[in-house]
C-alpha cells in the first residue's frame, strides 16, 4: 500500500526519463552512422558493455532517485517491491545498498542504476568512496522518519539533504508527527519547509480494524511462558512473531521454543546480515513457523500468512506497538494481536491506550487464569471539585473591599499622614546593639597562638 504509493509515481518518472535518453543516444547515433555513410566509411561500432568491477572502467553511479529506509530489513522489502513492479520494464535498474553486504556486490549492483534504495549510513560510505554521485537525484523518499530519528540518522539525513539540493520533490513518511519530525521536516524540506504538504491517511486508531487485539494479564514471568506457549499451540495460527525487549531474551526465548519442538529462529540487530536475510528466507517460505524478534522486525516484514503477533515484551515507544501488530492482517486479512503483560508494564499500557485511543479489555484463558488483582490500565478520573474558603482564609486578598492592616515595620501611607508630609516610606529604627566585650587575657587570637595545638580541642 504504503509502499507502491512513492514508488509507482517515482517509477512512471523514471521510465519516461529513461525512454528520452534512449531517443537521445539513438539520434546520436543515427547521426554518427549518417555521418559516416557520407564521408563513405563504414558505420562505427557500438561500444561494448564495461565490466563494472574493472577499476578502470568503473564509473560513478548517478541514480534518479533515492529511497531511504532506516533498517536493513525495511530497505530490502522496499527494493523486492521496486523490482516487482518493473519486472516488465526493460532496462531500469534498481539498487539496493545496506549495511553488512560486501562492497564489491553492492558497487557492482549501483551501475547504470536508476534508483537506489538505502541506509544512510552505506549510502554515505560509498559516496565518501566515489562510487555514487547524488547531485542528478530528483525525488527523495525518507520513509519511516520517525525511526530515522530513534537510530540517530539526523546529522546524516543532514547531510544527504545537500547532496541532493538539486532535487525537485521530496517525500518523507512518518507513523507519528511529533515536534522532533517537524523539525527534522523543516530541515529535509526544500525552501525550510515553507511549501510542505501535510498528508494524513489514517489515525492510529483509526487503523488495523482488521486486527482483534486481546490483552492478558500475568502473575509472573512463569506465568507469562504458559500463557505464550498455549497460544502458540492455538490450532488456528499459521505462522507468528513473538516480540521480545532485549537481543538476549529473543535468543533465550528461541531456544526455549525450539527445545519444546517448535520451529522457531531468533531475528536481531546483533546477527549478521546473511543470517537474517536467511532466516527470513525461510519464513517467507514457511520453513519457519515462530519468529521471535525484536523491534528490528517491526517494520519490513511483509509476510501475508502471519496471522499472530505475540507482544511478549512490551515496547518501549507506543507508536513501535502500532507496527507491530501492523505486521499480521496483511494483504486485506483478518490478524489476531496478543499482549501478555505483567504489573509493571501497566504505564507502558497507558501510553499505548493514549496514543492508540483505545482500551484494553483484559481476557483470560481458562486454567492460566491470574491471582492477583490488577486495575483498569488508565483509571476515568473523577472530575475536580472546588474546596470552599472561607473569608480571607489562605493566600486570598479576603472579601472585596475589606483592606489589608499595615504591617508594624511599615511607615504611615494614611492620606491624612501623606497631607502632613508623611508620605516617605520610614522604617522604625531598631533599638542599638550593646558593645561587645573586649576578649579575655588568653582567649582569642593571642592566647590560640600561645597554646600548643591539641588535636582534642580543635574539633569542638
Amino acid at each position: 500500500g504504503k509502499t507502491a504509493a512513492f514508488l509507482l509515481p517515482v517509477l512512471h518518472t523514471l521510465l519516461a526519463m529513461q525512454r528520452d535518453a534512449e531517443a537521445r543516444d539513438k539520434a546520436a547515433w543515427d547521426a554518427q552512422v549518417a555521418e559516416a555513410q557520407a564521408r563513405g566509411e563504414a558505420p562505427p561500432r557500438k561500444p561494448r558493455r564495461k565490466n563494472p568491477l574493472n577499476p578502470r572502467q568503473f564509473k560513478p553511479a548517478v541514480p534518479g532517485a533515492l529511497v531511504l529506509c532506516p533498517t536493513r530489513e525495511l530497505a530490502q522489502q522496499v527494493a523486492r517491491d521496486a523490482i516487482d513492479l518493473v519486472r516488465h520494464c526493460r532496462g531500469l535498474r534498481i539498487a539496493n545498498v545496506v549495511g553488512g553486504m560486501p562492497y564489491g556486490q553492492q558497487i557492482a549492483q549501483l551501475q547504470n542504476a536508476a534508483l537506489v534504495v538505502a541506509t544512510p549510513g552505506r549510502l554515505l560510505d560509498l559516496h565518501r568512496g566515489g562510487q555514487i554521485v547524488l547531485d542528478q537525484v530528483r525525488f527523495l523518499v525518507v520513509d519511516e522518519a520517525d525511526r530515522m530519528l530513534d537510530l540517530g540518522f539526523a546529522d546524516a539525513l543532514a547531510e544527504i539533504h545537500q547532496l541532493t539540493a538539486q532535487r525537485q520533490q521530496t517525500m518523507m513518511f512518518s507513523a507519528t508527527f511529533a515536534a522532533p519530525i517537524q523539525q527534522l521536516a523543516m530541515r529535509v524540506m526544500h525552501d525550510d519547509g515553507a511549501r510542505v504538504q501535510k498528508v494524513q491517511v489514517a489515525t492510529p486508531q483509526q487503523s488495523h480494524a482488521n486486527i482483534r487485539q486481546e490483552l492478558y494479564w500475568a502473575d509472573s514471568p512463569e506465568h507469562r511462558r504458559r500463557l505464550l506457549d498455549y497460544w502458540l499451540r492455538d490450532p488456528s495460527i499459521g505462522q507468528a512473531i513473538v516480540f521480545a525487549c532485549t537481543q538476549i531474551e529473543c535468543d533465550q526465548l528461541a531456544t526455549d521454543l525450539q527445545q519444546a519442538g517448535f520451529a522457531a529462529v531468533a531475528l536481531h540487530g546483533a546477527l549478521s546480515q546473511a543470517l537474517r536475510n536467511r532466516r527470513l528466507r525461510a519464513l517467507r517460505e514457511g520453513q519457519v513457523q515462530i519468529l521471535v524478534a525484536t523491534d528490528v522486525a517491526a517494520r519490513g516484514i511483509d509476510v501475508p500468512s502471519i496471522t499472530h503477533v505475540i507482544n511478549y515484551g512490551l515496547p518501549m515507544k507506543a507508536e513501535d506497538y502500532t507496527h507491530r501488530i501492523g505486521r499480521t492482517g496483511r494483504a486485506g486479512r483478518d490478524g489476531l494481536a496478543v499482549t501478555l503483560a505483567e504489573f509493571r508494564d501497566r504505564r507502558r499500557l497507558a501510553d499505548i491506550e493514549t496514543y492508540t485511543r483505545q482500551h484494553f479489555r483484559p481476557l483470560v484463558v481458562a486454567g492460566l487464569e491470574p491471582t492477583k488483582h490488577f486495575p483498569p490500565v488508565t483509571e476515568p478520573r473523577a472530575p475536580r471539585k472546588p474546596a470552599p474558603r472561607d473569608a480571607g482564609a489562605g493566600r486570598g486578598k479576603g472579601p472585596r473591599g475589606a483592606s489589608r492592616p499595615h504591617r508594624d515595620h511599615q511607615g504611615d501611607f494614611s492620606p491624612a499622614a501623606r497631607l502632613a508630609g508623611a508620605g516617605s516610606y520610614q522604617k522604625k529604627s531598631a533599638p542599638a546593639r550593646p558593645a561587645r566585650p573586649a576578649p579575655a587575657a588568653g582567649r582569642g587570637r593571642a592566647g590560640a597562638a600561645a597554646r600548643p595545638y591539641a588535636p582534642g580541642r580543635a574539633g569542638r
